[in-house]
């Protein structure tokens, strides 16, 4: 074989062209061992990595609050739903036994509960407000009503007492 005109190598390069009879070395990548092109650097330079953060700070600061608002939202619609429940079975206790619960447990134990509900912004089951009023039929008193005992206020401004 004739020696490469090119770099004077008689044994061509693999992955060399030899059909047209001229054997040219095949490109050189630069692998990650290769330095730098003169001029260049590998990574990111300060201005771009401060772009990227003021980025995620400005989502962030959109997103946290959200989050946060979407969780009370949440734990107030449970506080709704809670306080329908008790209400309603209160209701129910009242008009099969003719005078009203003496108190939260009677519900639970009578059957008309599994359990009293979690008050979700307490985290307790024994913060509830139970309001004492006497029964349709003016007899003893006993449980009326039931608020939550939380001394917070909802998103839309009144107190949860107050619900």
């Amino acid at each position: 074989m004739a020696p490469d005109t090119v770099s004077g190598n008689s044994n061509p390069a693999p992955g060399a062209d030899t059909l047209s009879g001229v054997t040219a070395a095949a490109p050189q990548r630069p692998g990650p061992s290769a330095p730098p092109a003169s001029g260049s650097f590998l990574g990111f330079t300060l201005v771009e990595m401060m772009v990227v953060m003021a980025i995620i700070l400005t989502i962030l600061a959109i997103a946290v609050p959200m989050y946060q608002t979407s969780l009370i939202r949440a734990r107030e619609s449970v506080l709704k739903s809670n306080l329908f429940t008790m209400r309603s079975v209160i209701d129910q206790y009242t008009y099969d036994k003719e005078e009203p619960p003496q108190s939260l447990e009677d519900l639970v134990r009578e059957g008309y509960l599994r359990e009293i509900p979690m008050d979700p912004f307490t985290e307790s089951r024994d913060t509830w407000q139970a309001v004492m009023d006497s029964g349709p039929t003016g007899g003893e008193p006993g449980v009326f009503d039931v608020k939550s005992g939380s001394k917070g206020v909802s998103l839309n401004g009144t107190a949860y007492s107050e619900w």
